[in-house]
């Protein structure tokens, strides 16, 4: 708009009309400029609208007359008092934005706090990269928690955005956190999450309507490493995780695929049990969200995560994660789409698991 005022101003001194008196008009840019453009914006909309009176005051031989004095005078002070005041608004609105990001902070280190460095006989880094940003958490969620009956880790991803999907993400890890520690079988821990993620729903859609109720499910993955060389997997609708074995990666697919928490209504008959697979010492397990493998170039073309872990397969857990968060910007041209949570577990060469221990 500030901008837009000098145009016209030109438009009319250079025209029949120029017997208008336009001087106002510029006065009024620096302004303008002051409500949207900071301080910055401000000082150039002042030099534009400077530009403008000495080139139309040249044209039109004006100088030496009160007005155009009068207009640099009344330029100066509203400049100076646009600029204060541009100034003040960004100072102020850059503290909220650090109070905000702090809080936001805080809220991601109770939510997704960092994962233990060693449990029992496995060693895991974690990750979270958010789409949004300046954000902080989504609706991507992981935990790895030591406990009498074995190594137990989640990782899954709410549908939807905003502050129900951060939310449905705090209820499911609450409930895994909670159940991982008293339940002896996997898929009670399971069933204790998808339990928890139905009755917030409920309290959900009687607070917001019947579409929180329906739209609310997270795609879940809940694993547990305990005594011998094996893991065992309850998939509930989630990407499947990959095994680094040998030098050759495969994903650890489910025998009988599972909907995600939330939807337990389309489980036909019982919930059956957890798939076990090998996992031997100097194996790596990547865990991961769908952010990571729908992230796309321009040509539309999905990231491939498990020829990325091939390469990378050298790479220390905390190298691994910082190379594939920059393969990941370098594929995508720094736009993700999506959050995009990674866990990443090696297991140890030197040590088993002690069942009834704390963490090693």
């Amino acid at each position: 708009m500030p901008f837009a005022i000098a145009l016209l101003v030109l438009l009319v001194e250079f025209t029949p009309l120029h017997v208008l008196y336009t001087g106002p008009l510029l006065v009024a840019t620096p302004a303008l400029a002051a409500v949207t453009m900071g301080p910055k914006g401000t000082l150039a909309a002042a030099a534009v609208a400077v530009g403008v009176s000495v080139t139309t005051a040249s044209y039109n031989g004006a100088w030496g007359s009160q007005q155009v004095y009068t207009n640099f005078l009344a330029l100066f002070l509203v400049t100076a008092a646009s600029f204060m005041t541009s100034r003040s608004a960004r100072a102020r609105q850059e503290g909220e934005l650090d109070q905000v990001q702090r809080i936001a902070t805080a809220a991601q280190d109770v939510l997704l706090r960092p994962v233990p460095v060693r449990l029992g006989p496995v060693r895991a880094a974690s990750m979270y990269l958010a789409a949004e940003t300046g954000a902080q958490i989504g609706g991507d969620l992981y935990d790895v928690v030591q406990t009498r009956y074995g190594v137990r880790m989640i990782v899954g991803d709410v549908r939807g955005k905003g502050l129900p999907a951060v939310r449905a993400a705090a209820v499911v890890l609450g409930a895994f956190r909670e159940s991982a520690h008293y339940e002896d079988d996997l898929v009670e821990v399971v069933n204790h999450c998808g339990a928890a993620l139905r009755r917030d729903a409920v309290v959900a859609g009687a607070a917001e309507g019947e579409d929180a109720l329906l739209e609310g499910f997270v795609t879940a993955l809940v694993a547990q490493i305990a005594d011998g060389p094996r893991i065992d997997v309850i998939n509930r609708g989630h990407p499947p995780p990959l095994l680094l074995s040998d030098g050759a990666v495969r994903p650890l697919m489910p025998t009988t695929p599972l909907p995600p928490l939330g939807l337990e209504e389309f489980v036909s008959g019982h919930p059956g049990r957890a798939d076990s697979y090998p996992f031997a010492p100097g194996d790596r397990l990547l865990l991961y969200t769908d952010g990571v493998i729908e992230a796309r170039d321009r040509d539309g073309t999905f990231f491939d995560l498990a020829r990325a872990m091939v390469t990378m397969r050298d790479h220390s857990r905390e190298a691994f994660l910082e190379d594939l968060h920059q393969a990941l910007l370098r594929h995508t041209e720094n736009r993700l789409a999506d959050d995009a949570a990674i866990l990443v577990v090696d297991r140890c060469e030197d040590e088993g698991l002690r069942p009834s221990g704390g963490p090693a």
